[in-house]
């Protein structure tokens, strides 16, 4: 169990971490008060991406469904993470063909597609002005990368059907990313970045609206099982349900032992600048894409619409925050655009996370009407919110999807509850090294 402090960033909170994103957020949700205890069929614990848009499903297929938040909707990664639009799983085909067969693999594959194809339906539908804009690139940093990027562009070209993503080369790379880090790499246009603060108080909106209750500043505290019936236990009262879903990804917080073994929390970090001149932006990165690139220890980036870059670079697997968040990035930045080293960072702030063994998401019915949907290694923005509206079709009895998730094997994190920790760190400081050689 997390061993929480007073100045641990995992510690429930009445406002939003200062970001870019907060302050430049849409009007916030309003929530009903809290008042005892609540009969319900489901029981979301989490108000990111995965537990709202679940109590959105829910609630669209005439369940009743009350969602508990601990601080405010939005408040985790949902509402702190890089924006990125990723297409299909987090580990390519190819890795999925040779761990599951090819069979397995297209059908993870056409989920992934799912994902990006409803992410596009709840902007659209619920009108939700999260700024997305299409385009992101995959940038290489080392020459060894171009050649495996060529070779998964051609793979999904050919044997995916799959063409909204190209290669490109040199010269093309330096008009497109002005900086002398990168070799090649890819653009996919069905990639792109948003909001993504927006997009969470967004599908917000749209599950109140279709009768979902929604409480903030509520945490679980507590699940037990009492009779054919779940309890949840807060400070507050208690929400019985016949079904509940943990949809806590880095946040779990000792709720459940079986999660974190196979779940574990990092941080990542992001810097925001000043706005640029225009001209400048637009030199840095073109068409307004977003980039991500071939490092383990992945730097992503983007420019606001109002003109500044927007860099996630960095991470740490403690409970724990670098002190000067905004100095931390700030080498990460000027690594890669060395034009930036005096440009002032008016936001920085950090994030957790949560990853798995194999970077897959841990879909799960622990028990009997208790789910867990959580470890998206990263990829959350599209991932999440399909997979919220997995879990809420199989416990409404279309089960495909999820079983097809949930029979990924996800194997425990080394080392037991005292060493798991140590271990993690042990192990993704040493991949993280290669990025520096």
């Amino acid at each position: 169990m997390v061993r929480l402090t007073h100045n641990n960033p995992m510690l429930a909170a009445s406002s939003h971490v200062r970001s870019y994103y907060a302050a430049s957020a849409a009007a916030p949700v309003s929530t009903e008060p809290f008042d005892g205890s609540i009969e319900s069929e489901v029981c979301v614990i989490g108000g990111g991406f995965t537990g709202l848009s679940c109590a959105l499903h829910l609630a669209r297929r005439g369940r009743r469904v009350v969602l508990l938040e601990q601080s405010l909707l939005g408040w985790g990664a949902s509402g702190r993470n890089g924006g990125q639009v990723h297409v299909g799983q987090r580990r390519d085909p190819r890795w999925l063909e040779s761990q599951f067969g090819q069979t397995n693999a297209q059908a993870l594959w056409k989920i992934g597609l799912g994902a990006r194809d409803h992410l596009d339906w709840l902007m659209r539908s619920y009108s939700i002005d999260c700024q997305f804009r299409a385009g992101l690139i995959h940038a290489d940093h080392r020459e060894k990368y171009v050649t495996q990027t060529r070779a998964h562009v051609d793979y999904l070209n050919s044997r995916y059907g799959y063409d909204s993503l190209r290669c490109v080369d040199a010269r093309e790379m330096r008009h497109l990313v002005d900086s002398a880090d990168y070799l090649a790499g890819s653009l996919d246009m069905r990639g792109g970045h948003l909001h993504p603060l927006n997009l969470a108080l967004g599908i917000a909106r749209a599950a109140q609206s279709n009768g979902a209750r929604l409480f903030e500043g509520i945490e679980a505290t507590s699940i037990t099982r009492t009779g054919s019936r779940w309890q949840v236990g807060t400070a507050h009262g208690a929400v019985s349900a016949d079904n509940v879903v943990l949809a806590c990804n880095g946040y779990l917080r000792g709720l459940s032992s079986q999660v974190q073994t196979h779940v574990m929390p990092i941080n990542n970090f992001i810097a925001v600048t000043e706005p640029l001149e225009p001209q400048l932006a637009e030199c840095l990165i073109r068409n307004q894409h977003a980039v991500s690139d071939s490092r383990f220890v992945v730097y992503y980036f983007r420019m606001t619409p109002d003109h500044r870059l927007l860099f996630g670079g960095g991470e740490t697997y403690t409970y724990r925050f670098p002190k000067d968040i905004a100095a931390f990035v700030r080498r990460h930045i000027v690594r890669i655009f060395p034009q930036l080293a005096s440009t002032r960072i008016d936001y920085a702030w950090g994030g957790t996370l949560a990853i798995t063994p194999t970077r897959m998401p841990y879909l799960r019915e622990l028990s009997p009407g208790l789910y867990n949907s959580s470890g998206y290694s990263g990829k959350g923005v599209v991932m999440a919110p399909y997979a919220g509206k997995m879990v809420a079709d199989a416990i409404c009895g279309d089960r495909d999807e999820f079983q097809q998730m949930s029979q990924i094997p996800i194997p425990p994190f080394p080392g037991g509850p005292a060493l798991r920790a140590p271990t993690l760190i042990a192990a993704m400081s040493f991949y993280a090294l290669a990025d520096t050689l």
